[in-house]
Formats: structure tokens, C-alpha cells, sequence
């Protein structure tokens, strides 16, 4: 490992060319440019999580954080390693201070392993646009989290108004294990095409602020064309079986065509499908730790139509597939905002310009 205090980006890459030597490490092997942008509060808990996804996916880690940009003097500091504490391939930790922060992607863009894609995760506040970020725009997908946000519902229409093909969510992976029970047992409620029976609406229970529910509510209603809405709480549901999950739901109800509801609640880890005059069964819904969650987004490298139209359905939006997945770099600086609100005593937002900057997702 090489720690570089002060440096440049010119002897970041130097560094990291000796100890790919010293390693042994094979550039041609690796999969995709993992790039975290983290603020110093998510150091540790995007460390961990990386450490995990980088263990399940060959990668070069490159991990951004941006401290004290309104600092007077520019600073880079490093820390290079392969096989080190960053997981068992290539990784990089770029610590940038003052204006240098504001222009991360200048540093980064030759760090990134050639002819791989590049992924984008904002373990924290992630921008409302992602095209005002230089590391979202140069990625062809890029992973936030709504449910980390001050208001997760809100976010998630953010997510939806600035959607560009490429882009997921980590409230989206949460509910893998329900979306995989739910297809099941909607399968098996359906029985053989001569006895079809078609899903007319339901409701997913859980937390009325929770991203997830939304989520899934939206997929279901998508993909069953049927209106399924969020609701707090489940007044049938049996004894442990209102406690709502890491991803903020409790259960489902859907309702058959000339038929009793189905159910499904969570009890202790364990999803219990209900109907009446069958047996009950049961299968796994665990809960994952983030590092798990990225293991699974970074599988796939191509736009996730599910997810486009589960957010598309939870938050009322049209075209979301429609759109181009090409982004336009737009800068803000946040100074600018200062300056002007010190010399009006306004709050206006900050000075948006546009580059000739683009990016493919």
C-alpha cells in the first residue's frame, strides 16, 4: 500500500502502475471501474460495503472523498493498494480538499481501467441531479439510495424527474427477496391457463415514508396492471407479522379476480404466504447488508427496465424508458451561490453553467 500526502493525479496513476507491478495484478481481468463518492461521515460504512462487492466482482475501486471544498488551497491525498484493505483487486482512495473537489472527475477519469464499464455509487446524499455531477455523468450506471435521504419519498421522485437509462436505486434492491416471493406465489394463486386467475388490486403494507414500499407497490401495479397502494398496517395480520423489514414493508395483499385474497407477511426473516383453503408456505426474506445489495447492482451493467417502470409507476411519471442515455455535464458551483446570496441576502440556488462534457450510460 502507498500512501501519497499532497500529491497529484499524475503521481496517483504513477503509484498505482508500482504496486499493479508488485502485486501482480492483471488490468485485462477486471470487470468494471467501481468509483464511490463518498462524504467523510460514509468513509467507513462505504469502505465496508465496496470491500464486499469489490470481493464479488473483479474491479478497480476508486474511492472519492470530497472534504472541506470551501478550503483556501487545493489538496490531494492518496492511498493506493492492490490485494490490500480495500478488497483483493485494484484500489485507489482520493481524498480532495478546496476547489479540486468541485472537479473530482479530472482525477478520476484516468484512474479508470480501459475498456470497462464504469459504475457510480453515492453511499450518502447523492445529487437531485445527477447530471451536475462529473463521476454520475462519465458512468454508465449509477447507484444511489433514496432511503438514506432526509425525505426517501421525495427523493425517489427526484430519481424519477432526472431518470436516464443506467440509473437504480438501492431502495429498488432491498425488495429482491419480495419480488421474487411475489412472482411465485402470484404463479402458483394463477393455476394452469385453463383456471387464470388475474389480480385486481392490493395494497403493500408497510412504512407510509419508506422508498421500497413505493417501489414495490409501483412494480406490482406495473407489471399486474392493477392499482396496488401503500398502506401503514395490515389489521389481518397475525401475531409478528406487522413488523416491517430493513426495506420498510410488512406484507401484501392482492386481491384475486372471484377469489380470496392472497397474503404474504413477514415473520422473523421468514415470508408466509396465506390464501384461504390452501396450505400456508413460507420462503426466506432476508435482510442484506449494503455490500450485498451492491454485489447484486453490479451484476447487471445494462439499464434496468423493471426498476424504470416500478419508479415510473410509484411516482406517476410518463417516458422514463423513453429518454436518452446520454448525459450532458452540468457544473455548479456552489460558491457562486454564496457570493451571490452574501451580496443580495438571497438564498437563490447556485450559478448553473453547461460543458460540452458528455457522457454515456
Amino acid at each position: 500500500m502507498s500512501t501519497l500526502w499532497d500529491t497529484t493525479g499524475t503521481e496517483v496513476i504513477k503509484a498505482l502502475a508500482a504496486a499493479r507491478s508488485n502485486g501482480a495484478a492483471v488490468t485485462s481481468g477486471l470487470a468494471l471501474t467501481f468509483v464511490v463518492v463518498a462524504e467523510e461521515k460514509h468513509v467507513e460504512m462505504a469502505e465496508k460495503a465496496a470491500t464486499t462487492a469489490a470481493a464479488m466482482h473483479p474491479c478497480r475501486l476508486v474511492m472519492v472523498v470530497r472534504r472541506e471544498v470551501t478550503a483556501r488551497t487545493p489538496r490531494l491525498d492518496a492511498e493506493v493498494s492492490v490485494g490490500g484493505r480495500l478488497g483483493p483487486g485494484e484500489a485507489v482512495q482520493l481524498r480532495m480538499y478546496g476547489r479540486l473537489a468541485l472537479h473530482a472527475e479530472s482525477v478520476v477519469l484516468p484512474l479508470l481501467a480501459p475498456d470497462v464499464p464504469v459504475v457510480t455509487w453515492w453511499p450518502g446524499m447523492a445529487p437531485e441531479r445527477l447530471a451536475t455531477d462529473g463521476l454520475g455523468v462519465l458512468a454508465e450506471r449509477r447507484i444511489t439510495d433514496s432511503a438514506v435521504q432526509a425525505d426517501p419519498v421525495r427523493a425517489l421522485r427526484a430519481r424519477a424527474a432526472d431518470y436516464a437509462p443506467g440509473d437504480t436505486d438501492l431502495a429498488w434492491t432491498r425488495i429482491t427477496s419480495w419480488r421474487s416471493m411475489l412472482a411465485s406465489a402470484v404463479d402458483a394463486a394463477a393455476g394452469p391457463a385453463s383456471e387464470n386467475v388475474s389480480v385486481t388490486g392490493g395494497q403493500v403494507y408497510g412504512r407510509p415514508d419508506s422508498a421500497s414500499a413505493a417501489l414495490l407497490a409501483g412494480w406490482l401495479s406495473s407489471r399486474l396492471f392493477a392499482k396496488v397502494q401503500v398502506v401503514e398496517s395490515d389489521p389481518k395480520a397475525p401475531e409478528g407479522g406487522g413488523v416491517p423489514d430493513a426495506a420498510g414493508v410488512s406484507g401484501v395483499r392482492l386481491d384475486l379476480e372471484g377469489t380470496d385474497p392472497l397474503y404474504i407477511h413477514r415473520r422473523e426473516g421468514v415470508g408466509v404466504v396465506t390464501r384461504a383453503g390452501r396450505p400456508d408456505s413460507s420462503a426466506a426474506l432476508t435482510e442484506r447488508e449494503i455490500g450485498e445489495l451492491l454485489g447484486e447492482e453490479l451484476r447487471r451493467l445494462d439499464a434496468d427496465e423493471s426498476y424504470c417502470g416500478a419508479l415510473a409507476a410509484a411516482t406517476n411519471s410518463r417516458g422514463l424508458s423513453d429518454r436518452s442515455a446520454t448525459r450532458s455535464l452540468i457544473w455548479e458551483d456552489p460558491a457562486a451561490g454564496v457570493r451571490k446570496a452574501s451580496a443580495e441576502g438571497s438564498t437563490d440556488s447556485p450559478m448553473v453553467t453547461t460543458t460540452g462534457v458528455r457522457g454515456t450510460a
